[in-house]
């Protein structure tokens, strides 16, 4: 075993005890906690999440606007909807068995919540800067906790989590694709996408928005169009489908190395790696929005929640089920998914999967990119800094494309469960404010006003920038 495998073997212990235990306790529980609390937002207010979501910017900031609603969801889905999608659900059968899609879908409804408390925190103690607004987990701990040295810990550990090893799971992912399907080899893919996201990168976050708004729509309804066909021809096997993901996921019927065990872990990390809920990621994205009320945001977070696990990651799975193909002893990762796509509908299909993974896997990388972006000027406003940052994600980029997919998928979890325990814990202290933020945007719908929010609307909010009622009455 050389000293790489060895690294590896000690991460994948790490993460097998904090799955199994910590973040097990912390997901279900604290998402069952903020769904009682808000009376469970996420289902009770899902059409009003819609009639927010193509909203334009409303508040400018020194004569600039910051990017709209929509453009927010789509740069925030476009770090959801990617890899984790295509490889991450079909890593999470090989290894956990169908049950595995069952509790994908439990986070995903439980974690709504979460996603609804943390973006709405982010809009409330986001920050002017020169593009508009920016914010996430790192603001609300200083602003709201006033625990400046915990935004810090967390600005680090999200830079390096997705602006890095993030980065280089999907540029793994879209080498992978590549090589299989086009014979391309994986340092060319390499070089390739080191040139593509340079571009982008260094153009800001404005080209960021515009990219995400077009990429992300397209890439994902063609997507589920083609999982659409798949499930038409095969419409009379989807009761029994769903009886196995069902009895599998409770260890009634278990699959090809699908233990109970293995089903719910493989699930859960597989599950928050795709949609982000309470991770902390997607707040980034939603303080960058001009709306009127910080509710629209977290309205609009949690529909992409749905989006991506209920619609996204269950259209693979459907499709990796439907073909039998999760019973081969060699089932692992993207080349699950497009040996799936080529029972249902050709050889062909791996070819559309190749290109589908890199704009699912691509636009993650843009999206990470912010991410990281936005949490170095937290923690200090540098361009050198900014300049570093990017280089080392263009490197990250072509290290991903050249290594080995298990030390990069092992290291992105255990990075994962990081960020998602400090900002879990800091959600927990600040869901109060959440909390009332929501109840006073539903008093002003049911006054059948468009709601508009103050920072002295809320008592004890602490230190906020972009609220002020003098402030935004002079706009």
């Amino acid at each position: 075993m050389d000293f790489m495998e060895r690294i590896d073997q000690y991460i994948l212990s790490i993460n097998n005890y904090l799955y199994s235990y910590v973040m097990i306790a912390l997901l279900i529980g604290l998402g069952l906690f903020f769904s009682f609390k808000t009376k469970f937002v996420q289902f009770r207010l899902f059409k009003e999440m819609f009639r927010v979501i193509f909203e334009k910017s409303t508040i400018s900031t020194e004569g600039k606007k910051g990017i709209s609603s929509f453009q927010a969801f789509t740069v925030s889905a476009a770090s959801r909807i990617g890899t984790g999608n295509l490889a991450g659900v079909a890593t999470a059968i090989a290894t956990g068995g169908p049950g595995a899609v069952f509790w994908m879908w439990l986070i995903a409804f439980i974690g709504a919540a979460s996603s609804f408390v943390e973006s709405t925190l982010a809009q409330i103690y986001k920050v002017k800067d020169e593009n508009g607004f920016r914010g996430g987990p790192a603001y609300y701990m200083e602003r709201g906790l006033n625990k400046r040295w915990m935004g810090i810990i967390f600005a680090v550990t999200i830079t390096f989590c997705f602006g890095l090893v993030f980065n280089a799971v999907q540029s793994n992912t879209i080498s992978i694709a590549m090589n299989e399907s086009f014979q391309v080899s994986k340092p060319v893919v390499g070089i390739i996408l080191c040139i593509l996201t340079a571009f982008i990168i260094f153009g800001g976050l404005k080209r960021i928005a515009h990219v995400t708004q077009v990429l992300v729509p397209v890439m994902a309804i063609i997507y589920i169009l083609v999982a659409f066909f798949v499930l038409i021809i095969n419409i009379t096997e989807i009761p029994a489908m769903f009886m196995l993901i069902i009895k599998n996921a409770f260890g009634i019927e278990e699959a090809l190395g699908g233990t109970l065990g293995a089903a719910i872990m493989n699930g859960i990390k597989r599950g928050l790696f795709s949609n982000e809920a309470g991770m902390g990621s997607a707040p980034n994205a939603a303080a960058a929005a001009s709306v009127s009320h910080p509710v629209k945001q977290g309205l609009i977070q949690t529909l992409g929640v749905f989006v991506d696990t209920i619609v996204v990651c269950s259209a693979t799975a459907f499709i990796i089920l439907l073909s039998g193909e999760y019973l081969r002893k060699d089932a692992s990762s993207i080349n699950l998914t497009q040996s799936a796509l080529s029972v249902h509908i050709g050889d062909w299909a791996s070819i559309f999967l190749a290109v589908a993974i890199f704009l699912f896997a691509f636009s993650s990388v843009i999206g990470n990119y912010y991410y990281g972006e936005t949490n170095i000027e937290f923690i200090k406003n540098s361009r050198s800094a900014l300049f570093i940052y990017r280089l080392a994600v263009i490197g990250m980029v072509y290290f991903g494309s050249v290594a080995k997919i298990s030390l990069v998928w092992d290291m992105a979890d255990l990075f994962m469960a990081i960020m998602a325990l400090i900002n879990l814990v800091a959600i927990a202290g600040l869901y109060r404010i959440a909390a009332a933020a929501l109840k006073d945007y539903q008093q002003q719908r049911r006054a059948g006003k468009e709601p508009v929010f103050y920072s002295d609307s809320i008592e004890g909010i602490g230190e906020v920038d972009c609220w002020e009622r003098k402030r935004l009455n002079e706009k």
